[in-house]
C-alpha cells in the first residue's frame, strides 16, 4: 500500500510522462551546498562574460525556498529536442535545439499544465514553473533527481538518452518521495574537450562560457574577437560540436513533438542561400524561433564571420 507522498509521486511522474516530458526526478528542495562555492569561482573568474545576469541573485540561484516560500521539493523534467532530420552538408549550422518552436513557450505551457495537474488532483499546492529564464541551476536539481549526471562539457548526460533534451523544473511546497543520483560514466573520455574548436572546455567539468561558440553566436552584442576567426565550424547560432561527439549521445531518439519541427526551408538552405538572406526570410523562417533572441542583424553578423 502505498503512503501519500509515494501515491503523490507517482501520479505526478505518470502525468508528465503523459504531457510529453522524456523523464521526471524529484529531489529536496535544500540549499545547494556543492554548487555554491562551484558559482562563485567561475563568476569570480568571469567566466560569464558580458552575461552579467548570472551574476544577480546569487543567493537565489542556490536556495529554492527563496523562489518559492516554504518550498519542500524540486520537480526535475527532461523534454526530448532530437530532430528527426538535420540541415544539409553545405550550410551554416543552428544549434539542433533551435530548429523549431521556441521552447520556452512549448515548455512553459507543459509545466502550467502539470501544475494544474496537480492542483486538480491533490490539492492546493504552491509553486512556479521554470524554463531557463530564472535564477535556477536546472542542471545541479537534475542531477540531483537522479535524471544524470553533469558530464565533462558541463551538460547533463543520460546513459539512456545522451544529452539533446531541455531542463525545466517545478518547485513546489508538497512533501514527495526523493530519488538519489546516479554515478558519473564519463570514465577517461575526453571526446568533447578535444573537438572544442574553441577551448572553452578549460578543464573537466569546467566550461568558460565566454569562449563558448553559442556564446559568441548568441549572447555576445559586440564584434565577434578576430582572434576565434576559422574556429567557428560553420555555426552561426549556437554550437552543438560538444554533444555531437559524446558517445552517450548515439542514444539519442527523434523527439515526438510537432512544435519543435523546424521550417522545411531551414533544412534546405545552402550557404549561399544564408549569405542572402533577407528580413522577410529571417522572419518567416524564425517567426517562433529561439533564434528571434540574435535578431536578423546578429545572424548577419554571425554569418559574415564565418564567409
Amino acid at each position: 500500500m502505498l503512503n501519500q507522498s509515494e501515491k503523490y509521486t507517482k501520479l505526478i511522474k505518470e502525468e508528465a510522462l503523459q504531457l510529453g516530458f522524456m523523464s521526471c526526478g524529484i529531489s529536496r528542495a535544500e540549499f545547494l551546498e556543492e554548487e555554491a562555492p562551484r558559482l562563485e569561482q567561475w563568476l569570480n573568474e568571469n567566466r560569464n562574460g558580458e552575461m552579467s545576469y548570472m551574476e544577480n541573485h546569487f543567493d537565489k540561484r542556490l536556495n529554492p525556498s527563496l523562489l518559492v516560500p516554504g518550498a519542500k521539493s524540486v520537480v526535475s523534467l527532461l523534454l526530448n529536442y532530437y530532430p528527426n532530420e538535420f540541415q544539409r552538408e553545405d550550410s551554416y549550422k543552428v544549434s539542433k535545439y533551435a530548429y523549431g518552436r521556441d521552447y520556452h513557450f512549448v515548455i512553459k505551457d507543459k509545466l502550467k499544465s502539470l501544475l494544474h495537474f496537480i492542483n486538480e488532483e491533490i490539492g492546493e499546492v504552491h509553486g512556479r514553473a521554470f524554463v531557463d529564464s530564472a535564477p535556477v541551476l536546472d542542471k545541479a536539481w537534475a542531477a540531483k533527481s537522479g535524471l544524470g549526471w553533469v558530464g565533462k562539457n558541463s551538460n547533463l548526460l543520460s546513459k539512456k538518452v545522451g544529452s539533446f533534451f531541455f531542463i525545466a523544473e517545478l518547485i513546489i511546497d508538497l512533501e514527495l518521495e526523493y530519488d538519489t543520483p546516479v554515478t558519473d560514466h564519463c570514465g577517461s573520455c575526453t571526446a568533447c574537450i578535444d573537438a572544442c574548436p574553441t577551448d572553452a572546455i578549460y578543464e573537466p567539468y569546467k566550461v568558460d562560457g565566454s569562449k563558448c561558440i553559442s556564446y559568441y553566436t548568441i549572447e555576445l552584442k559586440d564584434s565577434i574577437p578576430e582572434s576565434e576567426k576559422g574556429k567557428f565550424e560553420d555555426w552561426m547560432f549556437g554550437c552543438d560540436i560538444c554533444q555531437d561527439v559524446c558517445p552517450w549521445n548515439r542514444f539519442s531518439k527523434p523527439h515526438s513533438e510537432p512544435l519543435f519541427d523546424p521550417h522545411p526551408d531551414l533544412l534546405q538552405m545552402t550557404k549561399q542561400d544564408w549569405e542572402e538572406i533577407t528580413r522577410e526570410t529571417f522572419s518567416e523562417i524564425f517567426r517562433k524561433s529561439a533564434v528571434k533572441r540574435t535578431k536578423y542583424q546578429g545572424l548577419k553578423r554571425n554569418i559574415n564571420f564565418l564567409d
